[in-house]
């Protein structure tokens, strides 16, 4: 899928490096967040110069690869766990799985996998990305700036991730959708201040994991984290919320292969008001408030906590 970004950002673009009015995504991060490691997730979206360049990390628009039923399948049952019902993906893996599982030893095949080539989609500096509209008003001059035609999947695929930024929070959720790493560095030290730390899966494919060890992080229920999901767009945005009476741990993996790999994990310590016939109730075979209810997170979400 080809659509040239040129046109829309080389005014832009130019005047941000002739001026140089754009403090770079990455020199955010290391202005602000001082003692946070970047985790990989991060750094595979920065741009290569660190400053939009025209036609570099814009072209083509690429909106291609599994839509998820729209959303990235962590996030789309967060949407949707009060709501309808929908089929489990084929090659589901241990989508869902019990707190108790969390023991080394414990073998799972995670669906967490993505593409790790990100295909020239980037972050945008925030000076960049608040000169772009996104909202659901904006649509069609947002398709004229992308050069992508009103009745295309792609344009399908843009309004589903504008719908899914704009829709309302459900009880317990705080959330942004960050349109630029700035953005995203700056919601989540308004939850916890810049003395935080983040996170991601880390792995190679998508293959049967055993957990060789394992670690709670955050203050032992007494933190809830934001998780920030990368959702489907020309240029990386992300869906960052925080969501009540979560854990979060840390495994380490070695795949079946002798791979090493790391996966973060959020619990969801209530369920009580889910979707009695929610998918991850048929996986496990558990009532709603009973357990809590574990999943890995994909490799383009970010996990986010006060150290």
């Amino acid at each position: 899928m080809g659509f040239n970004f040129l046109p829309i950002f080389t005014f832009i673009s130019l005047t941000l490096v002739a001026g140089h009015a754009a403090v770079s995504p990455e020199a955010y991060w290391n202005m602000v967040l001082q003692n946070t490691p970047m985790p990989r997730t991060v750094k595979n979206l920065l741009p290569s110069e660190g400053i939009v360049v025209p036609g570099r990390g814009l072209e083509p628009c690429n909106l291609g690869g599994p839509r998820d039923h729209d959303y990235p399948w962590d996030l789309y049952y967060y949407i949707s766990y009060t709501g309808n019902v929908y089929e489990q993906p084929v090659d589901y893996g241990s989508t869902f799985f019990l707190e108790e599982d969390i023991k080394q030893g414990t073998k799972m095949k995670l669906n967490v996998s993505v593409i790790t080539q990100t295909n020239g989609v980037t972050f945008l500096p925030r000076q960049v990305a608040q000169m772009i509209p996104f909202s659901s008003n904006k649509f069609l001059e947002i398709l004229n700036r992308c050069l992508i035609k009103p009745n295309s999947v792609e344009a399908e695929i843009i309004k589903e991730a504008i719908k899914c930024c704009e829709r309302s929070s459900f009880q317990g959720e705080q959330k942004c959708c960050a349109t630029s790493l700035e953005s995203m560095i700056d919601f989540c030290t308004s939850m916890f201040g810049k003395n935080i730390q983040a996170f991601s899966t880390e792995l190679e494919k998508l293959q049967e994991y055993r957990i060789s060890g394992f670690k709670k992080i955050g203050r032992g229920g007494r933190d809830d984290p934001v998780v920030c999901h990368k959702l489907n767009y020309p240029y990386a945005v992300f869906y960052c919320h925080i969501i009540r009476s979560t854990e979060t741990y840390m495994l380490s993996l070695e795949g079946a292969d002798g791979t090493k790999a790391k996966g973060a994990v959020v619990c969801h310590k209530n369920t009580s008001a889910w979707n009695p016939k929610h998918l991850a109730f048929q996986i496990l075979k558990v009532k709603p408030g009973t357990v809590p209810i574990c999943h890995a997170l994909r490799q383009d979400n970010i996990v986010w906590l006060p150290n």
